[in-house]
């Protein structure tokens, strides 16, 4: 059943996520170890007094104006405002606010702290340059960097309770991933999240048997392509990881670092798996290692708040968060359609 707390769950989970991640992402164990205390980071580093989010959220939001804006004519029309929408992103980080052509593409452009270049991926800012025109059947590089997963959760939500098939749903979230990360292990774990994203918020269905349904369906939309059984290993390494007493440091060194696809909703669905009803301890696992902690904890984020709602959330995560009202408009904007 749609729920909007799920909807506000999944958003300002990501996000809460993208920001606790965002100050370590470029810092290794040691040094997040030596700083923070044994424990990592388990609050948010403020500047100027916010919790930062990084091009994670940036891109998340413009997912999800796109969506809205073209959900009238259907699927192929929600792609080709996407990719628009994400040209728009590219101009919070060439230009400065406000526009001079006084754009209107989407109110998101009228929001001056998006302004503000985040660490944005090289693939994604090269690629919208080029007018980020990828597709599954015509990849337009082959990176599988996770910049294309970190973004797609708003098309799960988008689609809830709506008639329109899970296989449509997920293989949009590939194509807009595909615009510009044409690898298949850039394109399928996008595919994937949408697809659990979808489930939880949409069905009472336990948060495993969601990410297994995942691993099956994306068996089933590409069956032929030739890195679909690397991702069905991992997935599967990271639920079985998830059930073990395992440290959490050294099962998600056996999934890898997060700077690329797979392994970044790996990280994230073990986290969410092993803490699946703890969000903070679930950021904090997904943060807290050598990789990329901000995309690493904004997938998780987005995982477990479209499992356990807005509500759930620590208070500690919703203080302070940078754009958090925003994110909120964002997700009750999904939400209504």
């Amino acid at each position: 059943m749609r729920k909007l707390d799920r909807f506000r769950g999944c958003l300002i989970g990501g996000a809460a996520g993208d920001a606790l991640g965002y100050a370590v992402e470029f810092l290794g164990e040691n040094q997040i170890f030596k700083k923070y205390g044994s424990t990592g980071i388990t609050a948010y580093a403020l500047r100027n007094g916010a919790a930062e989010i990084s091009d994670d959220t940036q891109m998340t939001l413009f997912t999800a104006s796109g969506l809205l804006s073209g959900a009238a004519n259907g699927a192929e029309s929600c792609l080709c405002s996407v990719q628009r929408m994400y040209q728009c992103w590219y101009r919070t980080q060439t230009e400065s606010y406000p526009l001079r052509d006084q754009n209107t593409d989407t109110w998101l452009l009228t929001v001056p702290e998006l302004f503000s270049c985040r660490a944005p991926g090289t693939t994604c800012m090269s690629a919208i340059e080029q007018g980020a025109n990828g597709s599954v059947t015509e990849p337009i590089n082959n990176s599988k960097g996770c910049g294309g997963v970190m973004r797609v959760a708003p098309i799960g939500l988008f689609f809830c309770d709506k008639p329109v098939s899970y296989a449509e749903t997920d293989l949009l979230g590939a194509q807009a991933a595909a615009l510009t990360h044409g690898h298949e292990l850039g394109y399928i774990p996008a595919a994937a999240l949408v697809h659990i994203v979808r489930t939880v918020a949409e069905k009472d269905l336990p948060l495993k048997n969601a990410v297994e349904e995942a691993v099956a369906a994306m068996n089933d939309l590409f069956p032929q392509v030739r890195f679909i059984a690397d991702f069905s290993a991992i997935m599967k390494k990271a639920i079985r990881l998830s059930e073990t007493e395992e440290d959490d440091l050294e099962a998600i060194h056996q999934l890898g670092e997060g700077w690329v696809g797979e392994e970044a909703l790996a990280i994230a669905v073990y986290c969410a798996l092993k803490y699946r009803n703890d969000f903070d301890m679930a950021l904090r696992a997904a943060v807290n290692h050598n990789g990329d902690s901000d995309s690493t904890g904004a997938v998780t984020g987005n995982i477990l708040g479209a499992a356990l709602g807005y509500q759930a959330i620590p208070q500690k995560y919703k203080e302070r968060l940078e754009l958090h009202d925003v994110v909120m408009k964002a997700a009750e904007e999904l939400y209504h359609g």
